[in-house]
């Protein structure tokens, strides 16, 4: 029986620090720098893999694990098949005792209602933002004294190239400034 951490942050900027410091008496640790929302979390992979008959998945928190209730349902199913339990350190949870399996499947739901609530506030932001006439996406890089000039240009017979050259746009940008009414 061993002992495998699991450690993972989202992005580059942050650390594992932590976590490596709260599983470091694991006999092995998996960990990355990757999003939970791609399925390309290769040592993840690798560490479901490595485990064996009466290993125990360590992690510091649940929403390290996966990405939404079916995900950790999942890979909590992959875990029962190979007869190893999950031990969630921050939220004392040791899926080996029945009341273990109830928080983990409670907390697990409960996060997932997080994140929906969460997107549908950002959502609900940016309607509110684009009703106030607030514009996302990168600004045009030229004015609109130089969108008419180029609108004018083309209208004369200039070539796309050329206007890509005189003012320092893309070919995409050239004909999506065109496009504009």
């Amino acid at each position: 029986m061993a002992f495998i951490g699991y450690a993972r942050v989202s992005s580059y900027g942050q650390s594992l620090q932590v976590q490596q410091e709260k599983l470091n008496y694991c006999d092995r640790i998996f960990q990355e720098k990757q999003s939970a929302r791609t399925d390309d979390r290769e040592q993840l992979q690798l560490c479901l893999d490595y485990l064996r008959d009466g290993d125990s998945l360590v992690i510091t928190k649940l929403d390290r694990l996966a990405r939404s209730t079916r995900d950790l349902l999942n890979i909590m199913q992959r875990l029962e098949d190979k007869n190893v339990k999950l031990v969630v350190l921050d939220q004392q949870i040791d899926t080996s005792t029945p009341t273990g399996m109830l928080l983990f499947t409670m907390l697990g739901a409960i996060a997932t209602f997080e994140n929906d609530l969460r997107k549908d506030r950002q959502l609900q932001g940016i309607a509110l933002a684009k009703r106030k006439g607030i514009k996302f996406g990168r600004k045009f890089s030229l004015t609109d004294e130089q969108v008419t000039s180029m609108k004018f240009k083309r209208s004369q017979g200039i070539a796309i190239a050329d206007l890509m050259t005189e003012f320092k746009v893309s070919k995409a940008s050239v004909y999506r400034m065109l496009a504009i009414k």
